[in-house]
């Protein structure tokens, strides 16, 4: 007697989606077909959301760098490709792909993509002090003007008072490590979660839930609230007011002023008063120059242990360009020029301007730095090859619609008639050949 067919399809759904990777399929017209659980929380769309349109629409980068529109176009298999790209939730993230051509009775149908996030792998790069993988303590935030002073003497409180904190500034500015301060502060035997609240995926303040349920006390930090849709912050306070009864310990953070926010309806005015118990304002570091040396020498002195390195200081020159440059991307920004110069040293005990790289000397107006007009004007057995020119030039004008703009991406790409994600995806482009030059 024949034995009965098994449905499988409730296995593969099943399969899909608590397997520990991405899949994202899509079919030949480049719309999505299948996008599980850990794909969503990679990049932060709902199934709903793609169904209805392409992946360039979605994604808003060039054909050639999608490994999923590649093997649709050749219908060869890639491996191992790595991807950096900005998600749904506006944060940087890095995958590592491989990506299959889909046959159906010898006629290609689509293709699939198995991605491992090494987000947090890569992440301490790009993180100041979190890549020394030490807790970040208030003693290790180095830090000597007024303003930083007093945020840490009120974080101190906050952590002894366990009082609902609430962080604002820019974004940048530390934020992630003055909550984290307050964790150790407060405790040193729990455990600390961050909510990145950057996306309209209704399933992030269930999976939050899991989480507190899963590690019964600890902190959570809530980051960027004010980025959550009304209704998902709703559900949030509504999680946090019956959490907060437990053991968990709940930070959260807003990137402009709350009573702003509030204002132009993009903060719920409950959930403020939630994490309103202790406010603390983060100031810009245009605003505290006088914290870039002490957190410079703090580098230097953390990429001698590390790397045994023998780079101590700058010179004069350099120090004064540190602190006239407006630093719009605040400390991060300055971690970032400290790791692309310090990747190049090897025997230099100081850093010259010479050593810093060229897109911060065009920002910073360097007086002697050439731009790229200077090259057109040169001899003809001086042109530079044509790759390195479009490259000089594509980071001459970004920066100079950056700079039109005050830094800031939405408008520059508006006037440069891209994407935000595909301008933010071409300056950490450049940033990185930069880098490697």
């Amino acid at each position: 007697m024949k034995s009965p067919t098994i449905d499988l399809s409730p296995f593969y759904k099943f399969a899909g989606e608590h397997v520990a990777i991405g899949i994202h399929a899509i079919d030949i017209k480049g719309k999505t077909v299948l996008y599980n659980k850990k794909m969503r929380e990679i990049e932060g769309f709902d199934f709903e959301e793609l169904a209805d349109h392409s992946l360039l629409e979605m994604f808003r980068f060039d054909q050639h760098e999608s490994t999923l529109l590649q093997v649709l176009q050749s219908g060869t298999a890639v491996y191992n490709v790595k991807q950096t790209y900005w998600n749904r939730k506006g944060q940087e993230i890095t995958t590592i792909n491989d990506t299959y051509p889909v046959v159906a009775e010898n006629k290609l149908i689509g293709a699939i993509e198995l991605s491992r996030d090494v987000t947090t792998l890569e992440k301490v790069i790009y993180q100041p002090l979190k890549k020394y993988d030490e807790p970040i303590t208030f003693s290790a935030i180095s830090a000597v003007s007024k303003s930083m002073k007093k945020v840490i003497e009120t974080a101190e409180k906050a952590a002894t008072a366990k009082l609902p904190v609430l962080l604002v500034g820019e974004s940048g500015t530390g934020k992630e490590l003055i909550a984290e301060a307050i964790h150790w502060a407060k405790s040193s035997d729990r455990s600390m979660h961050t909510l990145y609240c950057h996306g309209t995926d209704g399933s992030i303040i269930d999976q939050l839930s899991e989480v507190i349920q899963q590690i019964d006390e600890g902190t959570i930090y809530c980051e960027r609230i004010d980025l959550l849709p009304l209704a998902l912050q709703q559900q949030l306070l509504e999680m946090v007011e019956e959490r907060s009864r437990g053991n968990t310990y709940f930070i959260a953070s807003v990137g402009d002023d709350p009573v702003e926010l509030i204002t132009s309806h993009k903060l719920l005015k409950d959930l403020f008063y939630f994490f309103s118990s202790m406010t603390i304002k983060v100031e810009p570091l245009r605003s505290r120059k006088e914290d870039i040396l002490p957190f410079v020498h703090d580098y230097f002195s953390r990429h001698r242990m590390m790397v045994g390195s023998v780079v101590h200081a700058m010179d004069q020159e350099v120090r004064e360009l540190l602190h006239t440059y407006d630093w719009p991307g605040n400390l991060k920004e300055l971690e970032l020029l400290l790791d692309e110069v310090t990747s190049m040293l090897t025997t230099q005990e100081i850093i010259t301007v010479g050593m810093l790289p060229n897109h911060f000397k065009l920002k910073s107006n360097i007086k002697g730095t050439q731009q790229p007009e200077d090259f057109i004007v040169q001899s003809t057995s001086e042109l530079l090859p044509l790759e390195d020119y479009l490259f000089e030039a594509e980071m001459y004008y970004l920066q100079k619609a950056m700079d039109l703009h005050n830094n800031n991406v939405t408008k520059a790409a508006s006037a440069l008639g891209m994407s935000r994600q595909n301008l933010q995806y071409r300056l950490r482009k450049i940033k990185k050949n930069v880098a490697q030059t």
